[in-house]
């Protein structure tokens, strides 16, 4: 496990305990697009090190809201206890503050005004976010790991199960209420492990991990791209730069459409883990002619 200061969990608990958020006096954070970052090329790279990827504790989730002004991430503390935490650009600084306790899984709907979380989901309010609300039906005995949310409402979700062989399924809003869900395809049901999807907002394609004899390590990243007849093509391993021995998860891509995010987990167990960025022109590398 990554060794904790001291200094730093007292630093920690005294946030928690308060919700303070705090800006570039504290924690120097660049200004600029990006957190202040030099974008990556080809290969991936740890996100925003010492900001957002600490020593200290383990960050994974990664993902920017609609504005390209917030950055949300998952963080444990010395107590393994996760948070959503978000770096926003506000006062002409980025400021940290957490916005929900133990929680994780987050996916931020496209207009930035929904976070969903599992099961649940948060709105944004005039003076921050709302209590947590469950789905409701139809899910609401679905163990939802997590759901990404496309720009027409549209749920694209994953199922945890003992056996780990459900499918990703999806949910369309119809009438103002969500159809029963439907498998998206034998092709996400392969393997003992399909989960954790990201659905382009205009539902051009959809980035999941899974663990597959075909793979490079514990869990890889596969895409699949929507045909014009709405049908969906094979699950493609997203190739040996994204993928490693290792377990790459929870992938989502920058509203700009330019780079994708995921985490890295080295160990199981106590873990090592970070939030990588790439270059998303592997996307369009890897669209079928």
């Amino acid at each position: 496990m990554k060794h904790v200061s001291s200094a730093t969990v007292l630093l920690f608990s005294a946030l928690v305990m308060s919700g303070t958020s705090y800006g570039q006096d504290e924690i120097p954070i660049p200004d600029g697009p990006y957190l202040g970052q030099t974008p990556p090329g080809s290969t991936p790279e740890i996100f925003a090190p010492g900001i957002v990827n600490t020593e200290e504790f383990i960050e994974i989730q990664g993902m920017f809201g609609a504005d390209m002004n917030t950055f949300y991430f998952v963080r444990s503390d010395e107590k393994e206890v996760y948070s959503l935490n978000v770096i926003e650009y506000k006062n002409n600084q980025w400021q940290h503050s957490i916005v929900k306790h133990n929680t994780s899984q987050p996916s931020v709907s496209p207009d930035g005004k929904t976070i969903y979380l599992a099961n649940n989901y948060i709105e944004r309010t005039s003076d921050g976010w709302s209590e947590i609300t469950k789905h409701g039906a139809p899910f609401e005995d679905i163990d939802i790991m997590r759901l990404s949310a496309s720009s027409n409402g549209t749920y694209y979700f994953d199922t945890f199960t003992p056996e780990l062989d459900t499918p990703i399924r999806y949910s369309r809003l119809i009438n103002g209420k969500y159809e029963q869900p439907k498998s998206l395809g034998p092709q996400f049901g392969i393997g003992r492990y399909n989960a954790h999807p990201f659905i382009a907002p205009d539902e051009s394609y959809i980035i999941f991990d899974s663990v597959r004899e075909s793979g490079y390590g514990r869990s890889d990243l596969y895409i699949s791209y929507r045909a014009k007849d709405g049908s969906w093509g094979p699950a493609i391993n997203m190739g040996d730069k994204i993928n490693t021995a290792h377990s790459e998860k929870n992938a989502s891509v920058s509203p700009d459409g330019k780079f994708l995010f995921f985490s890295l987990r080295t160990k199981r167990g106590n873990e090592d883990a970070n939030i990588s960025w790439v270059d998303a022109q592997i996307i369009e590398k890897l669209r079928p002619k």
